[in-house]
């Protein structure tokens, strides 16, 4: 676990499982994979779980369950928002359902901190999260294995209980858990939303980073949702300006939705040739100037050609920033602590 963190929308990370594998677009730069082919390719949690595939550390499909870190959180007496299994999937089709139980007791043994979780896999995390015997077998975890916590930790997360010494449910869905999807394109947003929007949870959102694409939601797929997270990506795909403030705006449409605009990633857009400059007079000397960057319109297409063309230069994420029109968006739920 990581006390602290650059992820704008969260304040600390917890990975109980490490390990992946690719599944869509988005999953080509990931920084987890990255990160564990190179600085963490030697430490236990990490080692072996990739491997070079045409000079690019690429997930095996292993995953690894770290023991040592599994109570973490239940150790941390500060509230935290915790991001769940940061370099990993929860719901990846090789996490066991054992591994995920465990994974929710100790969050239910936790409620005065706010655990995030995201998928790509999301009828996995479907079937999880409407399984009758989810809650069922999250409780006599709670009992087998945690008896050695102080009495209040074990009684407040349950719920419905026939007799107190024999608990037969936990509070469901879990109201300090924020499931969530992360979607990068269209279609993975057709796939995966309305799956999301029927799957019991306390809170939904949806994490589109890196966003490779416009998106129209549908408006009660949205309307459905608790939060909107955007960000590009760190790494060599721009993120055009219009799809940001699109799904601003589709947020406000719906009612408010808490939006959030996370980073621009490597690239910023240095020139909106719409606005600076309409008689395409002075577009020249922006690749002159700046010759690493490069012409991108509306499509997600490249060249000079194209609806709504802007140069975008890849300055680095931490000069590209998080600002959306001059605006830091950081808008999130409210917070429920136990």
């Amino acid at each position: 676990m990581a006390d602290g963190t650059n992820i704008s929308w969260t304040e600390a990370t917890w990975n109980p499982i490490t390990g992946c594998s690719v599944i869509s677009p988005g999953c080509t730069n990931c920084y987890a994979m990255k990160l564990a082919g190179a600085r963490l390719r030697d430490h236990p949690s990490r080692k072996g779980l990739t491997k070079q595939v045409n000079g690019q550390d690429v997930w095996t499909g292993e995953v690894r369950f770290n023991e040592a870190w599994l109570r973490q959180p239940i150790e941390w007496g500060r509230p935290r928002m915790i991001f769940v299994c940061a370099h990993a999937d929860l719901f990846h089709v090789a996490v066991s359902r054992e591994w995920v139980d465990r994974i929710f007791a100790v969050m239910a043994l936790s409620p005065h901190h706010t655990f995030q979780v995201l998928t790509k896999r999301a009828d996995i995390m479907q079937g999880y999260m409407t399984d009758p015997e989810t809650p069922r077998r999250i409780a006599r975890i709670i009992c087998d294995d945690y008896h050695d916590l102080p009495g209040k930790r074990i009684l407040a997360p349950l719920a419905n209980r026939a007799e107190e010494s024999d608990p037969e449910h936990v509070t469901w869905p879990l109201p300090n858990v924020w499931m969530g999807v992360s979607v990068e394109d269209q279609k993975r947003l057709d796939e995966r939303t309305p799956i999301l929007r029927a799957t019991p949870a306390a809170f939904r959102w949806i994490s589109a980073e890196p966003l490779l694409g416009p998106l129209a939601f549908d408006p009660c797929d949205l309307a459905s949702l608790d939060w909107l997270v955007v960000g590009g990506e760190n790494g060599p795909r721009p993120m055009h300006p219009d799809w940001a403030r699109s799904l601003r705006d589709q947020c406000a449409v719906a009612g408010g939705v808490p939006f959030h605009f996370k980073q621009w990633g490597t690239y910023a857009t240095v020139f909106d040739r719409d606005v600076e400059d309409p008689d395409w007079r002075d577009c020249g000397r922006w690749q002159h100037e700046r010759p690493k960057g490069r012409w991108h319109n509306l499509a997600g297409g490249t060249g000079f050609h194209g609806e709504r063309v802007v140069y975008v230069d890849p300055v680095g994420k931490k000069a590209a920033g998080r600002l959306l029109d001059g605006i830091e968006h950081n808008a999130m739920p409210e917070v429920r602590r136990g």
